[in-house]
């Protein structure tokens, strides 16, 4: 008998799967927004925001929090996941090519930062930080024709969750 996933993948039928699932996840979650580039972010949050709603999270499991820019994120969301308050963080921010390699190490220590919070606390710790050659790039992924990175970020959290509390 050939089955298939939720993707409609064929899987082999003597497999044990473990996947994710985008309701029923308890908890409350963090989202830890960069203001730097707020115009994009903004729009990422609300994402995120409607991501959660719309997969049963309400206002009163959320938090969000403000950080100067990307580089600060994995800082603040470490502060967070050792409270022992929060099932998942997502990190909103943008980061957009100038004329230096700034955006390189930004980038670059964002990304690794966001990774070993994940690691060294066991939680999910999303990362939902735009890295763009341009504005136009940026927009195109805060709700233009490349969807809502915020979203995506908020469905990834709780997916993670999920399987997280299976493999415990």
């Amino acid at each position: 008998m050939v089955k298939t996933n939720r993707l409609g993948n064929k899987i082999i039928d003597v497999m044990n799967i473990i996947e994710g699932l985008l309701t029923g996840v308890e908890g409350k979650f963090a989202i830890v927004a960069a203001r730097f580039n707020q115009l994009i972010v903004d729009r990422l949050i609300e994402g995120a925001e409607d991501a959660f709603t719309r997969h049963g999270v309400g206002d009163e499991q959320l938090d969000l929090v403000w950080v100067p820019g990307a580089f600060e994120l994995p800082l603040v969301a470490k502060r967070l996941a050792q409270t022992g308050n929060y099932a998942g963080i997502v990190c909103l921010g943008c980061v957009i090519q100038g004329e230096t390699d700034h955006y390189d190490y930004v980038c670059g220590q964002t990304a690794a930062g966001i990774a070993r919070v994940g690691l060294e606390t066991n939680l999910p710790v999303i990362f939902g930080v735009l890295t763009c050659d341009t504005l136009e790039q940026a927009m195109n992924r805060a709700g233009g024709k490349a969807g809502n990175k915020g979203s995506d970020a908020a469905l990834a959290a709780m997916e993670m969750v999920s399987v997280l509390k299976q493999v415990s």
